[in-house]
């Protein structure tokens, strides 16, 4: 008798820590050990472009500079996207840390040469847009150079996103895929340039506290919004006979 009341005892005490409170708490705990170790991993992988933020005090004087620098974003990117997709996965039992670095070497072939690539053709828009503004054209110039510019960061995200979601994907077909989204899903990629702008902002303004604090909560939302407009172009296929 005494043991059976024993073990109810235990089942009780066990059912506390395993009901929907201690999940919720759990699924919690996952989402901000997930962000806080995501901003850590993102200075880390983009060491000299936080630490040049840090120490200059016009970074936008020295744009091409710190465009140059931002090349190492993409793979830290592909990274932080991995540690997402790891706690959509795993909810609260994610390892941040592990997922980002498996993620971030995973994708490391695939998004390097992107966001060279990308950086490249910001370069080049950017010094366009400095070059036109002088011109008699430039209220026809401007715009076509900005949405440009737009596109490309726009297409880069979601393709980066797309090696995270679709490894065995070829990188051309997911170039095609996601400038294919980035129309179709334009009121999803207006919502990224604007949250990519926000933390931007926070890193020019306070570097130290912008990185530390602001790139993975906002960066989740990207990434579940490029995860949705990928699944959601996938689904016809996958229904179709």
């Amino acid at each position: 008798m005494r043991e059976r009341i024993a073990l109810q005892q235990r089942h009780k005490r066990a059912g506390r820590f395993s009901g929907p409170g201690f999940e919720a708490f759990s699924s919690i705990f996952g989402f901000v050990y997930t962000f806080l170790a995501g901003n850590v991993m993102l200075a880390l992988a983009n060491a000299p472009l936080v630490l040049c933020l840090a120490l200059v005090a016009d970074p936008m004087a020295a744009w091409p500079f710190f465009l140059a620098l931002s090349v190492t974003v993409p793979p830290s990117l592909a990274g932080l996207f991995a540690a997402f997709q790891a706690l959509n996965d795993d909810g609260g039992a994610v390892k941040p840390f592990a997922s980002f670095l498996r993620g971030y070497g995973r994708s490391f072939r695939r998004t390097a040469p992107l966001g060279l690539a990308a950086v490249v053709l910001l370069l080049f828009l950017g010094v366009d847009l400095v070059a036109v503004q002088s011109m008699p054209a430039a209220a026809l110039l401007v715009p076509v150079i900005v949405a440009a510019a737009a596109a490309t960061v726009s297409v880069a995200v979601l393709v980066i996103a797309g090696v995270v979601l679709l490894p065995d994907a070829r990188l051309k077909g997911l170039v095609k895929a996601s400038l294919y989204l980035c129309v179709q899903r334009w009121y999803l990629s207006l919502a990224m340039l604007v949250l990519l702008g926000i933390i931007a902002s926070a890193a020019l303004l306070q570097p130290v506290l912008g990185v530390a604090l602001a790139p993975a909560p906002l960066l989740f939302v990207v990434w579940s919004n490029a995860a949705f407009a990928f699944h959601a172009a996938l689904r016809p296929a996958q229904t179709t006979p």
